[in-house]
């Protein structure tokens, strides 16, 4: 698999492995074990979070299961063109109230920290890992049976490294890391000025 260190850089001294996650589309149609997947979520599980709340879930589906097709339904047609050759889809949603009933107003942004972690996890494993929101998220809601108290996040797409190749051809160029814009264009020291 590409490393993203291979077309980029960093600006500054951040750790690699940063650099060297991207988002890769080519997969190669296996399936993925439990024992390939459980360390994903186990790196997930150890994301921060308010008050220690955790308030992220992740429902997934392998390649080989009963419930493939039914997450695999749930793609946007542009996204199941390629991510029909993953090995597993998992939807994250949150939990947007603590036990109490009180507002959890960091759900959304502890979830991004579990799937950060996540998506370094499978980086590091030599996996893919792509999130996407072109997913239609009220079916999700529906079919995949989320309680209103959760908020649907995102869905990403796992499994291992394919041939870019055999992407459409739309796709197939635009399978490399991309650069990200410059770091003064994202942080400004004390009020909004960007």
């Amino acid at each position: 698999m590409i490393k993203g260190s291979d077309r980029r850089q960093a600006s500054y001294a951040a750790h690699p492995m940063f650099v060297d996650r991207w988002s890769p589309r080519a997969m190669s149609g296996e399936a993925l074990s439990e024992a390939e997947l459980l360390p994903l979520f186990e790196a997930a599980r150890w994301a921060p979070s308010s008050m220690n709340f955790q308030p992220w879930r992740i429902l997934y589906a392998r390649r080989d299961s009963d419930f493939w097709l039914t997450f695999l339904d749930l793609l946007v047609p542009g996204n199941r063109s390629w991510a029909q050759q993953a090995g597993a889809l998992a939807v994250f949603i949150s939990r947007t109230q603590f036990d109490d009933g009180r507002p959890c107003l960091t759900h959304s942004y502890d979830a991004g920290a579990a799937w950060e972690n996540l998506a370094l996890q499978a980086s590091l494993s030599g996996l893919v890992a792509h999130g996407i929101q072109g997913f239609d998220y009220e079916r999700a809601r529906r079919v995949l049976r989320i309680p209103t108290v959760y908020a649907v996040e995102a869905m990403v797409v796992l499994g291992k490294p394919g041939n870019a190749a055999a992407l459409p051809a739309e796709l197939a160029g635009r399978e490399h890391p991309n650069d990200r814009r410059p770091l003064s264009q994202s942080i400004c020291e004390g009020p909004f000025a960007l």
